[in-house]
């Protein structure tokens, strides 16, 4: 495991002057076979209900919100891209609204890099859905959060409001995130 996570440091080091998109890409491509690097069982992807069909693609982030209110951590109007691959593969990621952070030389200094990853989600891994439950289980193999390994698994109950739009609401407080198809 300690090989698989220097290759998906070493993935989002190389991959920070891109954008969310190509992040996101490389690393829902290349899980699979890295995981499998691990010594890991393979992944088993599950049958698929109409719910988790209907996840398949990439969503960009509209809100994000706490009991209603905006979250003063993301800002406004943040950024975020979630996708879900039908081969059982998810990856996330939330930028705040705020300027870049800028560096003073060739590489980041210490607290040049703990301001860019200020309030930055980014992750990714298998997922799994319970439509009975109505939530979406992300197995979480990667993360730029310290201490992401004591808890992997994040749960989200979710709602569709209509073909193109769902709301994620993390089991267990009152944030909600709202996401929009890409076409």
């Amino acid at each position: 495991m300690h090989a698989f996570r220097l290759r998906c440091v070493a993935a989002l080091r190389a991959a920070v002057a891109t954008t969310g998109i190509t992040i996101a890409m490389t690393l829902t491509a290349g899980a699979p076979a890295a995981a499998q690097d691990s010594g890991k069982a393979s992944f088993q992807r599950p049958a698929w209900g109409e719910d988790a069909k209907k996840l398949f693609g990439t969503w960009r982030l509209v809100e994000t919100t706490s009991d209603g209110k905006v979250r003063p951590e993301r800002g406004a109007n943040p950024l975020g891209l979630i996708t879900y691959h039908e081969s059982g593969w998810m990856a996330a990621q939330i930028q705040p609204d705020r300027p870049p952070v800028g560096m003073a030389g060739a590489q980041p200094t210490g607290d040049e890099a703990k301001a860019a990853l200020h309030g930055y989600t980014a992750y990714f891994g298998s997922f799994t859905v319970d439509e009975t439950k109505k939530v979406v289980v992300h197995h979480r193999l990667g993360s730029v959060s310290p201490g992401w390994d004591k808890t992997p698994d994040y749960v989200r109950a979710y709602e569709f409001e209509g073909p193109d739009r769902v709301v994620l609401r993390p089991v267990g407080n009152k944030n909600a995130l709202v996401w929009e198809r890409l076409k």
